[in-house]
């Protein structure tokens, strides 16, 4: 079991995250998987080596079809804006779709499951995705009037439209910009205004948890939120969610807005040409999100981040052309861009696109569409995981479906919950990968290779090919592997998926990811640029990572820095236990003490027994010094749209400070109930101010 500090130690700098889960056994992938895998053969490494950096890349790009080959893979001249496979031309649009008609054009390229189901669903082939962009493109440029290098903001939700329009505009080489379809018309506007869009493409509905949700209405308000920061939106393109009836009561302001379907008519059987592109012309701004502050938007190129995305899909993913794949995140997030849209795409895969939430209407739903269109690849997230674990936990074992290849992305997994996926949701057959990424990095950059390296439950694995991460304290020293000491995990060099800086904020780009452990300001070499991620992380002997978190999700109890997921982890060992939340709560005493929300399986009633097996769960794991200083057994979690919990809101609640906004969550009123739990009937005075917690939880 790896140790923290002890009593006597040295006191513990920033950097310095106490952990305590323990190391997991491996387990090995089956000789069926290892046998069809592309990336089976160990060489890889010597491959994608240090020393052979950055030329390794190559293999990735040559994945795609260019236009004209570069002359410079990497070009450092303007560090840390790194420039890759600089003098090659190509096309998104004609690489994702174009390229497979002559061979695949009769194959579904994505398939749409509609949430209701008594909908039909709709398989789209590559010859109708490659109409359907065409007369899409030609009405962005030739009534929208949209032109290479113009922005256009999206605010779409999971319907074949928003590929179809993201494609469509890199046909044209305009940068797009989806906004996650569960935010506000506000949040909505100010990412338009940010990113100097004067067109905005939305929908008029969309079904959420069996809700059909009138969404036309924050157009209106992102026109308006955009106009009040000097940008004037001037066409407003709506998406029609049904064909002969409306699906929101939200007028059309005339001269404004207009129907998509019916400006398409003008342009039905229309081609138009790809244009060819600069590796590194931007492709897609990504808007990271929070609650404050001008909106962070990440600018992805073309080339390499068409590269990378094609070479992760393909060796991580291990997607063919003949698999069905489903990736059960949202298009508005990263994760959706690389591995929804471009990366499957790029290789001629089946992708599946649902508009729903797992849990609609019921826990079997996954597990029904997964035996009915017979997908063999899922990815999704922890939280989705747990969602599942605790809404039917018995759910995937009355399905006849079978996955060879199973995906975790975007927080660390608890060993718990991944048993129950490898096990359960899996049924022992499928390899798991155990990715970490973020918005700005493109792609994945540890992961298991999963024909190569065994699992290790609630570890990342090693670097993916051609990473080479290092962990520093904040003195800059290197922490080495097997020291069961954990840092800030930084990667060494950049990588063709790396995001090119922020819009508009090249300052900030620079502070925020490079500045921190920059040797040499000056310094063209990328070695003096490590790229500071802003997560905890440790690394065994056998060089696997285990990711922590946020450096930001730590609470400081005594001088001992305790990281949120391990004593989130702890909680869920407890079998009772569905979801676990844990969030700092100021102390007289102690400064900071952790406070732990759990919400329990169907049918566990809530209890003093319970309580105390979760704080005997936390002394044993990680020690008495994490014990909490309350466990709150709620009903269920304040969670946004796409099911994560909302620590920050937990977090107000428990340190009587003020909640915030909560209309666009997915539950907002577990949040009042959840309160006077906590507080009593009468809300009480404010006692911490905002500098008293951290940020938790928000969606990244």
């Amino acid at each position: 079991m790896a140790k923290g500090l002890e009593q006597g130690d040295s006191a513990p700098n920033e950097a310095h995250i106490a952990v305590h889960w323990r190391e997991e056994q491996y387990i090995y992938p089956s000789p069926k998987f290892v046998g069809q895998a592309y990336l089976s053969d160990p060489a890889v490494n010597e491959r994608f080596s240090m020393d052979k950096f950055p030329e390794c890349f190559r293999e990735y790009a040559d994945l795609l079809s260019w236009d004209k080959y570069w002359h410079t893979t990497l070009d450092t001249s303007n560090a840390p804006f790194w420039k890759w496979f600089v003098g090659g031309r190509l096309n998104a649009s004609y690489n994702c779709v174009d390229r497979h008609l002559e061979k695949y054009k009769n194959k579904a390229a994505l398939i749409f499951v509609p949430e209701p189901e008594d909908e039909p669903i709709i398989a789209l082939t590559y010859q109708e995705l490659y109409n359907r962009v065409n007369e899409v493109a030609a009405m962005l440029r030739d009534f929208a009037g949209l032109k290479t290098g113009d922005r256009v903001t999206f605010h779409l939700p999971m319907t074949l439209e928003l590929p179809i329009t993201m494609l469509a505009c890199a046909r044209l080489g305009v940068i797009h910009s989806q906004v996650f379809g569960g935010f506000s018309g506000e949040a909505c506007g100010m990412r338009a205004a940010d990113s100097g869009s004067r067109v905005l493409v939305t929908m008029d509905g969309y079904y959420r948890s069996g809700r059909l949700i009138d969404h036309k209405a924050n157009a209106d308000v992102a026109v308006q939120v955009a106009k009040e920061q000097g940008q004037e939106i001037d066409k407003v393109l709506v998406w029609r969610r049904f064909r002969d009836k409306p699906a929101s009561a939200a007028p059309m302001v005339k001269g404004r807005d207009y129907f998509v379907d019916e400006v398409l008519k003008e342009y039905v059987g229309r081609k138009v040409e790809p244009e060819s592109m600069p590796a590194e012309a931007p492709l897609f701004l990504m808007y990271t999100s929070g609650t404050t502050g001008r909106p962070k938007g990440c600018q992805h190129s073309t080339g390499g981040y068409l590269a990378y995305v094609a070479g992760t899909s393909k060796y991580i993913q291990d997607i063919h052309p003949e698999d069905v794949y489903w990736c059960m995140a949202d298009i508005g997030w990263i994760t959706g861009h690389s591995y929804i849209v471009y990366g499957p795409l790029a290789l001629a895969a089946t992708s599946v696109i649902y508009e729903g939430v797992p849990t609609w209407p019921d826990a079997g739903r996954p597990w029904r569409i997964a035996e009915r269109l017979n997908v063999n690849i899922f990815h999704t997230s922890p939280t989705s995981i747990r969602m599942l674990r605790k809404a039917g936990p018995e759910e995937p074992k009355k399905y006849n479906y079978h996955f060879k290849h199973m995906t975790t992305v975007g927080e660390p997994i608890e060993p718990e919950v991944w048993q129950w996926y490898y096990e359960v949701i899996g049924k022992g057959e499928a390899v798991i990968v155990d990715t970490w990424w973020q918005t700005e990095n493109g792609g994945f950059l540890c992961s298991t290779k999963p024909a190569i390296d065994p699992m290790k439950p609630g570890s990342a694995g090693p670097a993916v090919p051609g990473i080479y991460p290092v962990i520093y304290d904040e003195e800059h020293n290197e922490i080495p592997a097997g020291s069961n000491r954990a840092g800030n995990i930084c990667i060494r060099n950049p990588w063709p998926g790396i995001f090119q800086t922020i819009w508009g904020d090249p300052d900030r780009y620079v502070a925020q990811y490079y500045k921190k452990y920059n040797r040499d300001p000056k310094s063209k070499d990328w070695r003096d640029w490590p790229y500071f991620a802003g997560d905890g992380a440790m690394q065994a002997s056998d060089g696997y990572y285990r990711i922590l978190g946020r450096v930001d999700d730590v609470i400081n109890v005594a001088g001992h820095r305790l990281g949120t997921k391990e004593l989130e982890s702890a909680c869920l060992m407890v079998a009772e236990v569905a979801e676990a939340a844990v969030v700092p709560v100021v102390d007289d005493l102690r400064g900071r003490m952790p406070e732990v929300y759990v919400a329990l399986k169907p049918g566990v009633k809530p209890s003093k027994h319970v309580e105390e097996k979760i704080v005997h769960s936390i002394e044993t794991t990680i020690g008495k010094i994490a014990r909490p200083k309350s466990v709150r057994i709620v009903p269920d979690m304040p969670k946004t749209r796409s099911g994560k919990i909302m620590r920050r809101i937990l977090a107000a609640i428990s340190n009587t400070m003020d909640i915030g906004d909560t209309t666009t969550l997915l539950n907002p009123d577990i949040v009042e109930e959840i309160r006077q739990m906590v507080q009593g009937k009468e809300r009480l005075a404010t006692k911490a101010g905002p500098e008293d917690i951290r940020r938790f939880g928000e969606e990244t």
